[in-house]
């Protein structure tokens, strides 16, 4: 079995868990109030910013040329996509202040970045799309034309971004493949720490998360 596949199965409570979150429920059937999803949508401006930056890491990082180009071409959609999206539900996000679960998130992307481990770092790079994608897939059947987040969703159910997740799958596999257990098992963590951090992201904006202190 694949890296990508034993890893989404390890993954499963972590998936099962999103899909029963209240605030992807709220996404789904249009309930969510609009002060939580604006809530997400800042942070998720901060988040990407940094996300585009591990990306064109992970691109210097890439030992081959098609790797190098997948992304180094991630980061700017990265930027470009959620920039037309969030035009539509906040008008300026400067100044944002950064959660502390988008800050715990994005420094551990980071953090991988630095340790020297390509393979780990692509892996904790992959839930960002995994996740997504099976998000936009499982909310589409719901976005009808009046529905308030049938934007979002439509740009997650996309196939162009199935396509990209599949191919972020694909370089994820190619990488872990080139190690041994020792290496595979390094992967998942990141995969999984990663897969955590997604659903807590999504949890942060339920709870309107701002810094205690």
């Amino acid at each position: 079995m694949s890296f990508t596949a034993t890893a989404w199965q390890a993954a499963a409570p972590i998936v099962g868990a999103i899909e029963q979150h209240p605030f992807i429920a709220g996404l789904a059937d249009g309930t969510l109030a609009m002060e939580r999803f604006r809530h997400y949508m800042a942070q998720d401006a901060c988040y990407l910013a940094a996300y585009a930056r591990v990306l064109a890491l992970a691109a210097s990082q890439a030992p081959h040329a098609d790797e190098v180009e997948f992304w180094a071409g991630s980061a700017v959609r990265a930027i470009s996509v959620e920039r037309e999206l969030h035009a539509q539900f906040i008008a300026d996000t400067a100044g944002i202040g950064v959660s502390p679960t988008c800050a715990a998130y994005t420094g551990g992307l980071a953090a991988l970045a630095t340790q020297g481990c390509y393979p780990a770092l692509v892996a904790g790079l992959l839930p960002c799309f995994r996740i997504y994608q099976h998000v936009g897939e499982r909310l589409a059947p719901h976005a009808s034309a009046t529905h308030p987040y049938r934007l979002w969703i439509a740009a997650y159910a996309d196939p162009a971004f199935a396509t990209a997740s599949r191919r972020a799958g694909e370089l994820a596999d190619r990488a872990v493949a080139a190690g041994g257990p020792a290496l595979a098992a390094r992967a998942q963590a990141a995969f999984l720490t990663a897969c955590r951090h997604e659903w807590m992201f999504w949890d942060a904006a339920w709870r309107l998360e701002t810094w205690p202190l």
